[in-house]
């Protein structure tokens, strides 16, 4: 494992030590990258048949720490049945149902590293939950906030794995601006998405796996539902190591984010052909995820989609559901309400001849649709059937049992 040689701000491009834990960049608040020395990533080796089947498979291109780990990554990549091209990175295999798990694995693995003994987060939930888990796996304590609506198993496992759990009347801006507080006044370490260089280096194994599951090529597109867009964000890190170490060669893939038009911030300013986003007002969409209303790190996932010769697609509630369902009843795959946002941006996408059909595309689903039955049932107008008595014992008459 690679000993890190500094942090480097993605705004101002500044030189950071990382021998103390770290949020922003101390010059301009920017968000940090994690740099190894380029002798280590000389001498990072692909990883083999006996390697782990978990993001730690890529410890030689993640931070020289002891690991906090729950069995994260290494997921399956999915063909679909009707899409001859598609391939689906089913994420709700990870530990909590979610992609939120790698991200925290690192997170936590380094705030144990580091000594730290409180975290704390805001989040639309899958976050939450994954921040919970391995919280209670290292021995520290995690402090969560999330919109009161959030969906409910999210709030169990808060609760369940020990957090101490804060329910907002707001969105994630708003539980954002508590933890800020907090951390002045409790002394928490905050692990927001972006405001800590971690859980990139979790997420960015995203892009190493799908690289790898294809045979050490790139795809011609990947779709990523974007919220605070981490994820995109750290496969594109991923893509620019695995160039510099000769594991992959040839153009990246388009990076199309995918938001719902509820809550379209980036795409609203792709759209204007703005360089950063605006305060997306009265955000609402039952895809949790993707109700971000200012993303963090907007500037960057827009220059990333740009540079990639990509794009960004919103669709409606009334879309997502739809394909969410169209995905359940024909594929088996029960999808979360993101990851239902990028099939339904991929239909849009062929028939408007962006993509054509031969082209070789990974599409995100980023958690499991059972941590959102509560909202999917709402979309649906589906209410649990009342309960019918049964008789306790029901005579069938001679034949099989005596009366």
């Amino acid at each position: 494992m690679p000993k890190i040689d500094h942090l480097e701000c993605s705004r101002c491009h500044q030189a950071v030590s990382s021998e103390t834990p770290r949020t922003v960049c101390p010059a301009c608040a920017g968000s940090l990258y994690v740099r190894y020395s380029s002798a280590d990533l000389k001498h990072a080796k692909k990883p083999g048949p006996a390697a782990p089947a978990s993001l730690w498979r890529y410890a030689d291109v993640l931070p020289d720490a002891d690991p906090v780990t729950l069995g994260e990554g290494w997921t399956p990549l999915l063909p679909s049945r009707r899409h001859p091209a598609l391939l689906i990175k089913e994420e709700a295999d990870n530990p909590t149902g979610s992609f939120k798990a790698r991200g925290m694995s690192l997170a936590v693995t380094m705030a144990r590293h580091y000594g730290l003994k409180k975290l704390a987060a805001p989040s639309a939930g899958n976050a939450a939950s994954a921040l919970a888990a391995y919280a209670a796996a290292a021995g520290i304590d995690a402090h969560l906030f999330m919109p009161r609506d959030v969906p409910m198993a999210n709030y169990l496992e808060g609760i369940a794995y020990g957090a101490h759990v804060t329910l907002v009347d707001g969105l994630i801006s708003d539980c954002g601006r508590l933890v800020a507080e907090g951390a002045k006044r409790e002394g928490w370490f905050d692990v927001s998405t972006l405001k800590e260089p971690f859980r990139v280096e979790g997420k960015k194994t995203m892009g190493y796996e799908l690289v790898e599951q294809l045979g050490w090529t790139y795809p011609d597109a990947v779709f990523y539902p974007t919220g605070g867009g981490v994820g995109l964000i750290g496969m594109w890190k991923a893509f620019e190591e695995m160039e510099q170490m000769g594991w992959v060669s040839g153009r990246r893939p388009k990076m199309i984010a995918v938001q719902a038009s509820g809550c379209a911030p980036v795409a609203r300013a792709w759209k204007e052909g703005a360089s950063a986003s605006k305060m997306f007002e009265n955000a609402a969409t039952f895809a949790a995820g993707l109700r971000v209303p200012k993303p963090y790190g907007d500037s960057i996932i827009l220059e990333i989609v740009r540079e990639s010769g990509g794009t960004v697609v919103d669709l409606s509630d009334e879309q997502i559901l739809a394909s969410l369902l169209d995905w359940a009843r024909h594929e088996g795959l029960l999808l979360c309400p993101e990851g239902a946002t990028a099939t339904a941006a991929y239909d849009q996408l062929l028939a408007s001849g962006f993509l054509k059909p031969a082209d070789r595309v990974v599409l995100f689903n980023t958690g499991s649709g059972l941590k959102y039955i509560d909202a999917i049932a709402d979309a649906m107008h589906l209410t649990r059937p009342a309960a019918k008595k049964y008789p306790q014992r029901t005579p069938v008459g001679g034949i099989i049992t005596p009366q």
